[in-house]
């Protein structure tokens, strides 16, 4: 079963979202990243985005946790608000 951790940012500018795009659209992964999906949704309108990363083990989960705790405020959408853990309890893949 996937491991989601599921990330909400508040004041969320447009420009670091067109960078967060170009990042992961170029295949760029913060080091000791173990594979992961992931899903960005964000509300321009508010300000506000939800970030869901999708990991294979508990130990992939634990590990990018640790990445993405660590990660710069710079690097993020916004500022960060809430963390936290979810079993993926479906999926469906189109």
């Amino acid at each position: 079963m996937s491991i989601a951790r599921v990330v909400t940012f508040e004041d969320v500018d447009g420009g670091r979202m067109s960078d967060l795009q170009q990042r992961l659209d170029g295949g760029e992964r913060p080091e000791g990243m173990p594979p992961v999906e992931i899903i960005v949704l964000h509300d321009a309108a508010a300000g506000r985005s939800l970030v869901v990363q999708l990991f294979e083990s508990d130990a992939d989960y634990q590990q990018g946790d640790r990445v993405f705790a660590a990660m710069p405020a710079g690097d993020t959408p916004g500022r960060r608000t809430s963390v936290g853990r979810y079993d993926v309890a479906a999926r469906v893949k189109g």
